[in-house]
């Protein structure tokens, strides 16, 4: 049966961020997820891990300024200073939250795959998987459609698969957005098949409008997560999308795996 753990970014947004924790637990989710948890103490949240019985299973590095638009700097030349103490703040985190990986962003630089870009990425993901393994910490990259994130160097699983060759290091791992790759008409049980050594978490949403996973989009949810099941994944899978009203109203697709 999959593993679902609630994106505290994204769901439970009723309440201030301190408080999804418990609302998380008390709808059934054994882990959580979210995107940046640097604007509070990390001790603040372990304390509520802890108190609710939760695993925190994925942190993102610091992405840069993200309200000024930017998607990460792994991939941005000239700010290798900067990324390294992301990854540096990052393992102080994913540390004190007893978190197993950290998602790094590579950024918007349009597609640059052979050039600086590239060559900038691949240095720079190499230095964030090596100092994450001292600490058993596993780094993730993430394909982000071109669709909903123009210029972003990760465009597709393609992309994707492509960086981790070329990087080469084994603490460097797919994150696996099905939201992402059914915006990009990709063959998503084949795509998880394939490449299932290489996936260390899933993420889902329904397409379009990145709702509840529920079949009521194009995408035919209970098939497919069968057929994670049959295919072999028992990594945590993500809930990474925006509630169509309540979040509680909108976890009936959940029920049958033990949550809402």
């Amino acid at each position: 049966m999959p593993n679902f753990s609630a994106n505290l970014w994204y769901l439970f947004k009723e309440q201030e961020m301190m408080d999804r924790f418990q609302a998380a637990a008390e709808a059934g989710f054994k882990a959580v997820e979210f995107h940046f948890p640097y604007q509070w103490p990390a001790t603040d949240l372990a304390e509520q891990l802890a108190e609710h019985g939760l695993q925190q299973v994925l942190i993102n590095a610091p992405p840069g300024d993200w309200d000024a638009g930017e998607r990460g700097i792994a991939a941005v030349p000239g700010r290798g200073a900067e990324f390294r103490d992301s990854i540096a703040l990052s393992i102080e985190y994913a540390k004190a939250l007893a978190c197993p990986r950290v998602h790094v962003m590579a950024g918007l630089q349009g597609g640059d795959h052979t050039g600086r870009a590239m060559e900038t990425l691949a240095e720079n993901l190499s230095f964030a998987a090596e100092e994450c393994g001292r600490f058993g910490i596993s780094v993730l990259i993430e394909a982000l459609n071109p669709a909903d994130v123009p210029g972003y160097l990760i465009g597709n699983t393609f992309d994707a698969l492509a960086v981790l060759e070329y990087v080469g290091h084994d603490n460097l791992y797919l994150q696996y957005d099905l939201y992402h790759g059914a915006m990009n008409a990709e063959d998503m049980p084949t795509t998880i098949a394939e490449n299932l050594n290489a996936i260390s978490h899933m993420q889902v949403a329904s397409m379009p409008g990145r709702h509840e996973p529920d079949g009521q989009g194009s995408l035919d949810y209970p098939a497919l997560f069968t057929a994670i099941d049959e295919i072999g994944y028992t990594g945590w899978i993500g809930c990474e999308y925006n509630p169509r009203g309540a979040t509680l109203e909108g976890l009936d697709w959940a029920k049958a795996y033990g949550i809402g």
